[in-house]
């Protein structure tokens, strides 16, 4: 009897708590969707342009000379491939370079965060201000957006790679340190006290206490940050900062909308690529088959 009684009661509190939940988040979902001025019914009636410039964007290619090279003059063939990637001489180059930025500003970026989230965690062995110090700078550089950091640093230096690359390193620090020094924060303990007991500098409890337990971790970071800084940095390019996020804009501007989908599909293209070796990666060294 007691116990359905206590079953009964604890029923109630859960629908009583899913029942206010639900309130609540509703309630949050239609302010936000007002002051966000959300409106179902201008999608539906906006969606047929947005459909049409898609359509506008897909190449005229036709199957007799889809593989065509070149006619009698020398030009490409209109309605080949060869005529759709026109282009690729220049947008591939750029790839690579965005490629490379997201790369370099992953590394320099990573080096940097390990270095702050230990300076930063709670359990480690920096003085409370500095810990503090480092949490309020670090916040600064992931609260400002990399098109913000984009834009500052090619209006000082102009158009071009650099910007893009100081964007992201700056706002990776940012993020990467938090996601760090929360991992380090996490540990467990016991290795750490047992080389205190034998003596161990601070230097060597980092190293051979903290780092074991978070390297996974670290590195999984690591290298989702690496498939978020490429995409950021195709981002990055519409306001200057150099790479194919540039070409991709160049392309909008001027109009040319077959090149616009080629662009996009080279985008895709990398992008699928990364995700699935970075996964791969990932899942090695989360599962210690990567030393």
């Amino acid at each position: 009897m007691q116990f359905e009684q206590y079953y009964q009661q604890a029923r109630r509190k859960q629908k009583m708590d899913a029942l206010m939940w639900s309130s609540m988040f509703m309630l949050l979902y239609l302010l936000s969707g007002h002051y966000a001025e959300f409106s179902l019914s201008t999608i539906l009636h906006n969606a047929p342009a947005l459909f049409d410039y898609i359509y506008d964007t897909l190449p005229q290619l036709s199957w007799d000379v889809l593989f065509a090279s070149r006619d009698e003059t020398g030009r490409a063939v209109p309605g080949s491939l060869i005529y759709w990637g026109y282009r690729l001489p220049i947008q591939i180059p750029l790839l690579w370079e965005t490629i490379n930025v997201a790369i370099a500003a992953t590394l320099v970026s990573s080096v940097i965060a390990i270095i702050l989230a230990f300076l930063a965690a709670s359990n480690g062995y920096a003085p409370a201000s500095v810990r503090v110090a480092v949490r309020s700078f670090v916040a600064f550089l992931r609260t400002m957006p990399e098109l913000a950091w984009a834009v500052m640093f090619v209006m000082a230096y102009g158009v071009g790679t650099f910007p893009g690359f100081v964007a992201l390193t700056l706002h990776t620090i940012g993020s990467l340190t938090k996601l760090f020094y929360e991992s380090i924060e996490t540990i467990s303990d016991k290795p750490v006290r047992g080389l205190t007991a034998c003596g161990s500098t601070p230097v060597q409890r980092l190293r051979f206490a903290f780092w074991p337990q978070i390297k996974p971790t670290v590195l999984s970071y690591i290298f989702l940050r690496f498939e978020i800084n490429f995409r950021s940095s195709t981002i990055l390019g519409l306001v200057g900062a150099g790479g194919i996020g540039q070409e991709l804009m160049t392309n909008i501007s001027l109009g040319r909308h077959d090149q616009v989908s080629i662009t996009l599909l080279l985008i895709i293209i990398v992008v699928a690529l990364i995700d699935m070796t970075s996964g791969v990666l990932r899942k090695k060294v989360i599962s210690g088959d990567v030393k």
